[in-house]
């Protein structure tokens, strides 16, 4: 993976287009039309991962968040672009990585114009386990790193800690797996030193992570 310039926190990183496969374009054409769960009625659009069939690593996080739905591509948002500059702090080459989501629509309330994030249940991911499982047979990555406890514990099929398997390799579907924190977890935290360390943290899990494989 090339290594990419290195950026303060503050830095902002455009999400770069990245390239793809016939086949991961022929899985999302299929996916635009998924009403496989009552999730597609609420949502703006189908929001299918991206990336290049044979990446090394693949990403899965939980589901789209509202700029995701509007734009029709994973990580685009706010956790997207804290996910990109982990990324080049990390020295991976974005357009390298293959980025998805365990749930493909964005599950939310309406609170006025807002819309909140709203996490899926256990029957919706395992019925859009369907498009994951697909994504995982044609990419066949050399290893899927897990971004939150709801992505972790779909690929495990059981619960997950997360602070009790980081840095342990863990079988996901037959392909190996790790799990660290979702960036969105990160921005949560209120206090900028303490959120600073814990980027770090992150950068580190995401090198760790792909050194296992280099």
């Amino acid at each position: 993976m090339a290594r990419a310039a290195h950026r303060r926190h503050g830095d902002e990183i455009a999400a770069p287009a990245r390239p793809s496969s016939r086949q991961v374009d022929a899985l999302a054409a299929k996916a635009k039309g998924c009403t496989r769960c009552p999730l597609y009625r609420n949502a703006t659009q189908t929001v299918f991962g991206e990336g290049p069939t044979g990446a090394t690593l693949m990403l899965v996080g939980e589901q789209p968040g509202d700029q995701e739905d509007r734009a029709g591509r994973p990580f685009v948002g706010p956790a997207g672009k804290l996910l990109d500059r982990a990324l080049v702090a990390a020295g991976i080459d974005r357009l390298d990585v293959y980025v998805t989501n365990v749930v493909k629509h964005f599950k939310h309330e309406r609170r006025g114009k807002r819309r909140l994030h709203k996490r899926p249940n256990r029957e919706e991911i395992d019925i859009c386990r369907w498009w994951l499982d697909l994504e995982l047979q044609t990419v066949r990555p050399r290893l899927v790193i897990a971004l939150g406890v709801t992505a972790a514990s779909a690929l495990a099929g059981r619960a997950i800690v997360l602070s009790r398997v980081r840095r342990k390799t863990m079988d996901f579907t037959g392909l190996k797996g790790m799990a660290i924190q979702h960036p969105s977890a990160l921005l949560r935290i209120p206090d900028s030193e303490a959120r600073h360390r814990a980027f770090d943290t992150f950068v580190a899990d995401l090198q760790y992570a792909a050194a296992s494989v280099s």
